[in-house]
């Protein structure tokens, strides 16, 4: 009886901490939808890193924030729907992935880590990529590539 006392707690700890973990996520998207800038890098501690889809986008804080920020002015930041998103890790670190869709560049993958710290959930990496069809690979490499010349 007592395993299944324990046991029983664990799957409620575990369904509280996954609901904890979706909601920052779920409230992160909604703040960009409606570019609620303050609350947006709420959800990040200070070091974090947010690296974008092109190659040049790996930044800190701050850098995001001024890259954000004309985005965010007229109240409308970018809206990324979610698809899906699994979580893995447990304890005080977890990370995750996710499969969005953003109207402009289709289907993309955010990935990232997040810890708990005093208690509260915080993004410390996000990385945004486009997911690319196999079918289009080898099309889509070569547009890169040509678009990586000097």
């Amino acid at each position: 009886m007592r395993a299944l006392v324990i046991t029983l707690l664990m799957i409620s700890h575990s369904s509280w901490a996954q609901e904890k973990l979706d909601t920052l996520l779920d409230g992160l998207h909604q703040d960009a939808h409606e570019g609620n800038f303050e609350t947006y890098f709420e959800r990040y501690t200070p070091d974090a890193v947010f690296l974008g889809t092109d190659k040049t986008e790996r930044w800190s804080m701050e850098e995001f924030k001024t890259y954000a920020e004309p985005a965010f002015a007229d109240g409308n930041g970018w809206t990324y729907e979610v698809v899906e998103r699994n979580w893995e890790g447990d304890g005080q670190t977890r990370w995750f992935d996710e499969i969005l869709f953003n109207e402009k560049l289709g289907h993309c993958r955010g990935t990232g880590v997040v810890q708990q710290i005093d208690g509260e959930w915080k993004i410390v990496h996000y990385a945004l990529t486009m997911l690319v069809p196999n079918s289009i690979a080898a099309e889509v490499g070569a547009q890169t590539q040509e678009a990586d010349k000097p």
